[in-house]
């Protein structure tokens, strides 16, 4: 059963954000890469986007999650977190 998701906190120089990472379900390297991807998922929303890398760092989120509702609930969350649509950004440099 999928539980509720622990966030993940990164301090930049101007911005706190937070991740929807459960850190119990990932190893280390794959938290690294959900990171990565999430971090790209808001550079493509805020004007700096790398279509290639972000097409590459989805598939990658896409074989951790290996789970059409788990990926669904994750986007739901980090919509709520960050404003912006996983889905809806994937969609938009496909």
């Amino acid at each position: 059963m999928f539980k509720p998701l622990r966030q993940s906190e990164l301090v930049s120089e101007t911005n706190m954000y937070s991740y929807p990472i459960d850190y119990d379900l990932y190893s280390p390297e794959e938290v690294i890469k959900l990171v990565e991807f999430y971090a790209l998922v808001e550079d493509a929303n805020e004007g700096k986007p790398n279509k290639e890398l972000l097409i590459k760092k989805y598939n990658e989120f896409r074989k951790i999650i290996n789970s059409i509702s788990i990926e669904k609930q994750i986007d739901k969350e980090f919509e709520k977190l960050s404003g912006y649509s996983i889905y809806k950004t994937i969609q938009k440099f496909k």
